[in-house]
């Protein structure tokens, strides 16, 4: 059985879809993030990077017990238990290497996130400089 720790947030909502879709049997627990659920003691053992969703299946490879976080490294994970079901070109194979342009990606622009603390070390003119020229 697979237990799944999550919040009705769109990476939560992903794994149940694919649960869902692929006919597997599963509790949920539910991981309120508004409450800081996710810093419980409890569901720090099974994710150190304390986000949601996170599984713990009871039959994992080798028979053993088996915990996984991130949306789409569950998902892939569930395709392979199920022998490929979510890949529709290799029904019949499980994934094997997943490609970052395979990924969707729902923003319309480029991430600039990375570059804020860049800009942050940069003199205060040229802030003003750059926010003048952009308006």
């Amino acid at each position: 059985m697979l237990e799944v720790w999550s919040w009705p947030t769109p990476n939560g909502q992903k794994v149940h879809i694919a649960l869902e879709e692929l006919g597997l049997d599963y509790t949920v627990i539910p991981v309120n993030i508004g409450a800081g659920d996710q810093f419980k003691p409890e569901f720090l053992k099974i994710t150190p990077n304390h986000r949601i969703p996170a599984i713990v299946d009871s039959d994992g490879p080798g028979g053993k017990p088996f915990t996984l976080f991130e949306s789409a490294a569950i998902m892939i994970y569930l395709s392979e238990k199920t022998g490929g079901k979510a890949d529709p070109e290799r029904p019949d194979r499980p994934l094997q290497m997943p490609r970052m342009d395979d990924v969707p990606d729902g923003r319309r622009r480029p991430d600039v996130r990375p570059v804020e603390p860049f800009r942050r070390l940069r003199p205060r003119k040229d802030l003003l400089r750059d926010r003048a020229l952009h308006q």
